[in-house]
């Protein structure tokens, strides 16, 4: 493909993207989408509805640009939390360091690149792809070093720009702990794989056993009880409520008003019964029994400090490694309560099958990736499809089919992959949503290297040198990445191109919530905004993406420079888009804390680790020996700059400091709270609901004054 190709492609890319953004602007002015692209509190408002229609509702406009633009990094924590900042930090670092590659290798390595030959050159929208990139330099060229500056160059800015952020956000992360408000899970330790007894129950048992070793410490503690019929009871009245109160929302505020005459509460509200109690004896002889034969090997343990609950939840409590297993239990609204009750000792099994079920999804999804790869190759299609030789010589479908095509297959199935990979990492056992979040977000970016990047490139090498793949040797893989990856520069950047821009694009449409809510409207006859559940950030999609797209930056970015400029526009565009999103339409539910940053930095790591590989092996394929040894000090120094990283900044994220525990127990001690916050520990986690009727009435009563007139959602529009 020629440059002209290339920069048709971008353009079409840039014209959808300019559309569908400007269909954004006018969809989200509509009082009916208010729920799509204002999250559900703005969506429980009805009075933008009894505006009169305005011309300026068809008009598209940038307002929402400049709102996420002005957003400072306070609002990003008040909105979406210290995950949310965590995301936007790996966008902003990703547009630092590819700033910094393009000015160098635009500049520097792209010149060399194409005059690499002694070769009569078209002019440039009419030359091969190839001539820009690193292939065409000659074996044996003194301006190899310029590649190997430039490598060295970006290496030491990635790594600088890599510790300003550990420091800052672990900088965060330590504020995050210090400066919050008293929370349960600070002073709650899970204990699970409690050792069976005939003559008494486990209730009876952890009483006894932490009352004779913690008795100083232990407050109380909450049995975790198998989910059965009750649980089914309470989801169904709790949908059953959800559907009450988005149906009597146009009447809220005058029905708030009134009451009821025989229990005093509101005209639209009823009871969601709270979560079992703390022991079988509260709820009197009748139910005890039942109550005892329901409860699992695992229990909610209450402690009177942060410190001892830190403590304690990680020691070994007993010789036995397998029984009283404790952590650090979850935030009320994170408990993933489900998994609680899985015996301990099936978790290392449900950990095996699902690491073993997940290597064989990678494996099998290698079908799809050597279609996108045969597709690709056009020469070699023809081969073996001699049908397609006629369809395959007019040039418009030659395009297409090599340079559309693939990419999209791709990205239609890499769509199966999040909700799969979601499913494993609960099946897995995780205790919390946001651990499971966090561990698809790790399956899904292994999926995406693997897929994306390895097995594009492995099976395109093997496509096109099926004579000579069968005597590569392991230590020869350096040498043969080095000579596809140039080869695989038109791939990845129309993958950039297609799958990045294309879903930033539809990130901010929101297409299928918005098909939903045409259907519930026009189908349904619901005249209301959208009676979904409210959408939380999917971390687990798109920091894979983001880390992918790094990926192909670092390891294409001396080898073929002209990705650099598109994958630039993306994390720019990125940034805003986003920023919108995390403001306006994602609900946090729950976050980690900041617990996604170590991951990123490993595959930072790694990319850059994988580049010098690269590096190296095309170094010694283009006989510049000099330069292929300056790159093995260049990866030593990156490891060990890993290494010190890891020590100094990743404890952070496994444990809370002590001393900041200890400052925090004194201050609410000093101030009086300590009392306060144990009363509210035995109300704090309830099994059985995750959210009461009386919260949700403050929840709807709390917006509704918030917003009230239809100027202030114009304002928040």
């Amino acid at each position: 493909m020629n440059i002209t190709g290339l920069m048709t492609s971008a353009g079409i890319n840039t014209a959808i993207c300019f559309v569908l953004f400007s269909l954004f602007s006018v969809l989200r002015k509509q009082p009916c989408n208010a729920g799509i692209y204002f999250g559900q509190r703005i969506a429980q408002v009805r009075s933008k509805h009894h505006e009169p229609f305005c011309f300026e509702r068809l008009v598209p406009s940038a307002s929402w640009i400049m709102k996420a633009w002005r957003a400072s990094e306070e609002d990003i924590i008040a909105s979406g939390g210290l995950d949310a900042v965590v995301f936007l930090r790996i966008i902003v670092f990703s547009i630092q360091i590819f700033s910094i590659a393009a000015i160098i290798c635009i500049f520097l390595v792209l010149p060399l690149n194409y005059f690499g030959q002694e070769m009569q050159h078209k002019n440039i929208p009419s030359e091969s792809l190839e001539v820009f990139t690193v292939g065409n330099v000659k074996e044996g060229s003194r301006w190899l070093w310029a590649h190997c500056l430039a490598l060295y160059v970006i290496t030491c800015s990635a790594c600088g720009l890599l510790y300003i952020e550990n420091k800052n956000i672990a900088n965060m992360r330590l504020a995050y702990v210090s400066a919050s408000p008293p929370k349960p899970s600070q002073f709650t330790v899970l204990v699970r794989a409690i050792p069976w007894s005939s003559e008494k129950c486990y209730s009876d048992l952890v009483s006894r056993f932490f009352r004779k070793y913690y008795g100083s410490s232990y407050l109380s503690h909450q049995m975790i009880y198998r989910s059965g019929t009750v649980q089914k009871l309470m989801s169904d009245a709790e949908k059953m409520y959800k559907m009450l109160k988005s149906t009597h929302m146009r009447d809220y505020h005058r029905s708030s008003i009134l009451t009821c005459g025989l229990c005093g509460g509101t005209a639209s509200s009823f009871q969601i019964l709270a979560g079992e109690p703390e022991s079988a004896e509260d709820r009197g002889d009748f139910t005890a029994p039942d109550l005892r034969e329901k409860e699992c090997a695992a229990v909610l343990v209450f402690f009177r400090t942060r410190f001892a609950a830190n403590i304690t939840s990680k020691s070994l409590l007993t010789p036995n490694p397998m029984q009283w297993v404790t952590d650090l239990a979850p935030e009320p609204n994170d408990v993933f309560w489900s998994n609680l009750c899985i015996p301990y000792r099936l978790l290392w099994i449900r950990r095996v099958a699902t690491l073993s079920t997940t290597i064989v999804f990678m494996l099998f999804s290698l079908g799809p990736v050597g279609v996108v790869c045969g597709l690709a190759n056009a020469d070699k299609l023809q081969n073996l499809l001699p049908f397609l030789r006629g369809i395959l010589e007019r040039k418009f479908m030659s395009q297409l089919v090599t340079g559309y095509l693939p990419s999209v297959i791709l990205i239609l199935f890499l769509y199966i992959v999040p909700p799969i990979m979601m499913l494993f990492s609960a099946v897995e056992g995780s205790i919390s949503h946001s651990g499971r979040k966090k561990s698809a977000c790790i399956k899904v970016l292994y999926f995406l290297i693997w897929n994306v990047f390895f097995a594009n490139i492995l099976v395109g090498s093997f496509i096109d040198r099926l004579d000579t793949i069968q005597n590569v040797v392991p230590r020869e893989m350096p040498t043969v990445l080095a000579k596809v990856v140039p080869e695989k520069a038109f791939f990845f950047t129309t993958y950039v191109l297609t799958s990045g821009w294309a879903s930033l694009a539809c990130e901010l449409v929101q297409p299928f919530v918005l098909l939903c809510n045409l259907v519930d409207r026009l189908l349904c006859r619901n005249k209301g905004v959208l009676s979904c559940d409210v959408m939380s950030f999917p971390y687990h999609t798109e920091i894979p993406r983001l880390l992918v797209f790094g990926l192909i930056g670092f390891t294409f970015c001396i080898f073929a420079p002209l990705i650099l400029p598109f994958l630039l526009v993306y994390f720019s565009v990125a940034n805003l888009v986003y920023r919108n999103q995390i403001l306006d339409v994602y609900v946090t539910k729950y976050q980690s804390g900041g617990l996604y940053w170590p991951i990123v930095h490993n595959v930072t790591i790694f990319s850059l680790v994988l580049t010098h590989t690269i590096a190296l092996g095309f170094f010694g394929m283009k006989k510049s020996t000099v330069a292929s040894g300056f790159v093995v000090p260049l990866t030593i120094c990156t490891l060990l700059f890993h290494i010190y990283c890891r020590e100094r900044f990743f404890l952070l994220y496994k444990d809370n400091a002590a001393q900041v525990l200890i400052d925090m127990d004194r201050e609410d001690e000093q101030s009086g709270r300590l009392e306060e916050i144990h009363q509210q520990l035995c109300s704090a986690y309830c099994q059985f609901k995750s959210r009461n009727a009386a919260d949700l009435d403050q929840f709807d009563h709390r917006d509704a004054q918030m917003i009230q007139k239809p100027e202030d959602i114009k304002h928040v529009v």
